[in-house]
């Protein structure tokens, strides 16, 4: 008897739907981006207890003629394609022509639509793939499709899905990414009957993302646009004040969609180094706009992954110009007043006043340029925001550059806290330096400048230190060796897995030589699959970190006016390699408002 058999299409559906429906979330994705396909400028997607029950996406999109309607729930039915060679230029968010399908394989599924060409609407339901109902019905323009009882005919499936506030959390979050993505579409997301999400559709992805992240984030973003050959990149990155636990707000978008990409992950985060602290993720929303023949966006059943030619020189394109960025911005932090509280908000659709935090952005700008923003320029700024003006022409950027040659001679040193902080007084702001941060990152900024032109000088050792490794360190280190040599480091074998150390790089040579050496190879060993160069820069700072003065050393004011005046010749003093701030700032007037002597 014959063990092979042909599955039925029932069961051949719901499997394929598996590929493509694993949550409540897919599915909102899948009908969104079919919106956003049909020419919608406003979508409202409604759901019930995570979208488990009920889950409700209205948009005002051209509609589906009713002849087309039975024909689009058929597997790998699309209005995107024709052959296999209109694949190389297909650009629309979803032509697979699995989702509707999908859907309809595990759902009890309503869809009302009407296009502009016809009188009257049609309503049709479909559960489990099996058509219930096909009826006339008077509606406006556009789509609406109602999906209950996900997995109600898989209940194995159902099993699967977290709690209803897990699901809804999810839901949000693709929500979001398409309002970042999509500013010219006004998105309204309502969770239980209450609004969770609003965005007006103006164009504004600043509106869309206070709207989403609120002031505190609107007031740190850098704009970036920037183009080559075969990409743009445009939209906002975040300052390092702003930086998250995790990737949740690496906000990246390729030609309009929400995709996902280690390449562009690791440029961004890259484009980061030596800002951020280890373990901080950085806030971006930004849309590459990348030529359709160089991309497979239709590799994963979800599209949620991404495949391009060229990779190799889009990563450092775009982690150079997110650093570039960076560092023309100075990074001082400033210690600000706290906020007045406020009952939380559901949503954010229109600006909120000025609360008692006033935050300065600053440019770094020419050295012979220094001036400081007036209590009034504040009241201004104040009135202008509540007026709802754009943030952008009202926030004015002043020179800060406390850090400059023509700033220095003005520098007040008032002294050393804790042995550790030092507190300058500038212009109408006091500020506060962290000398090993910023000993640290001259120590680093050295070291990497002698690594780049080969001028790191080695100094012998006598007598060597005898190193005895393990064979699994003995085999990293021969794989490293070159590495090692080029940081200044001079090992030879000294019989079996003994290794003599004869001399070590010369602006370590106050520090323990084997020890440094052990800790730099243990860390390599942690290493796997990270680029070379990669490492080598890691290492640099972590020896950086080691010969640099600790805090709870007193330093006297001629070593730290010494120290300011090597910060001055850095391209980006204001964090140490590991992210931490080199220095903090407090106006004169947040100090008057401490002290009650401004109400």
């Amino acid at each position: 008897m014959s063990k092979i058999q042909v599955l039925d299409q029932n069961t051949i559906n719901q499997i394929a739907a598996g590929e493509v429906i694993d949550r409540p979330a897919s599915i909102v994705k899948e009908l969104m981006e079919n919106s956003i396909d049909a020419g919608a400028t406003m979508i409202t997607v409604e759901i019930k207890d995570g979208g488990t029950s009920l889950i409700r996406i209205t948009d005002n999109g051209s509609g589906i003629d009713p002849d087309d309607i039975q024909i689009a729930f058929l597997r790998h039915s699309t209005s995107k394609i024709k052959s296999a060679l209109d694949l190389m230029s297909v650009s629309s968010l979803g032509f697979r022509g699995e989702a509707l399908s999908s859907i309809a394989a595990v759902c009890q599924v309503e869809l009302i639509t009407k296009t502009k060409e016809q009188m009257l609407g049609t309503r049709y339901k479909i559960e489990g793939g099996r058509e219930i109902s096909f009826d006339e019905i008077g509606v406006p323009d556009g789509t609406t499709l109602i999906v209950r009882n996900i997995f109600f005919n898989t209940p194995a499936r159902r099993k699967f899905l977290k709690t209803a506030q897990t699901e809804a959390g999810y839901i949000s979050d693709i929500v979001e990414k398409i309002a970042l993505s999509h500013p010219d579409i006004s998105i309204h997301f309502v969770g239980n009957g209450q609004t969770k999400i609003h965005t007006s559709g103006n164009g504004s992805l600043k509106d869309v993302i206070y709207s989403i992240y609120g002031k505190d984030v609107l007031d740190n973003l850098i704009e970036i646009h920037a183009e080559n050959d075969f990409m743009k990149m445009s939209g906002f990155i975040g300052k390092a004040i702003i930086s998250r636990g995790n990737r949740n707000c690496e906000n990246y978008f390729i030609n309009g969609r929400f995709i996902k990409s280690n390449i562009i992950n690791k440029a961004i985060e890259d484009g980061y180094k030596f800002i951020l602290m280890q373990h901080k993720y950085p806030f971006t929303a930004l849309n590459f706009d990348i030529r359709p023949e160089l991309l497979d966006v239709n590799v994963h059943p979800a599209k949620m992954e991404l495949r391009f030619r060229k990779g190799e020189a889009i990563y450092p394109w775009i982690a150079d110009t997110i650093h570039q960025a960076l560092i023309e911005k100075p990074n001082i932090i400033p210690v600000a007043l706290e906020k007045t509280k406020k009952a939380p908000q559901k949503q954010r659709s229109v600006p909120e006043p000025f609360e008692e935090k006033r935050v300065v952005q600053t440019i770094r700008q020419p050295q012979t340029q220094t001036s400081l923003k007036t209590e009034q320029g504040y009241v201004a700024e104040e009135a202008n925001y509540n007026a709802g003006k754009p943030v952008q022409q009202t926030l004015t950027e002043v020179s800060d550059d406390f850090l400059t040659t023509a700033a220095k001679p003005r520098h007040k040193l008032i002294g050393q806290v804790f042995d550790t902080y030092w507190i300058i007084e500038y212009e109408n702001k006091m500020y506060i330096i962290d000398q090993h941060a910023a000993h640290e990152k001259v120590m680093f900024e050295t070291l990497m400048e002698k690594f780049r032109q080969k001028k790191i000088s080695t100094q012998m050792i006598n007598p060597p230190v005898i190193l005895n490794l393990s064979m699994s360190e003995a085999a990293l280190f021969n794989q490293y060796r070159d590495h090692f040599q080029a940081l200044g480091f001079e090992i030879e074998s000294f019989g079996g897995q003994d290794f003599a150390l004869r001399g070590v790089p010369a602006d370590l040579y106050s520090l323990d030589s084997g020890d440094v050496f052990m800790e730099l190879l243990d860390e390599l060993s942690q290493e796997t699959g990270r680029m070379v160069p990669d490492m080598i820069t890691d290492k640099i700072a972590s020896m950086a970190c080691k010969a640099a003065v600790k805090g709870n050393n007193l330093l006297t004011a001629q070593e730290m006016d010494a120290l300011i005046e090597q910060l001055l010749q850095l391209e980006n003093p204001y964090n140490c390699p590991h992210g931490r701030p080199t220095i903090i700032s407090m106006s004169k007037y947040e100090l008057d408002k401490k002290f009650k002597r401004i109400v």
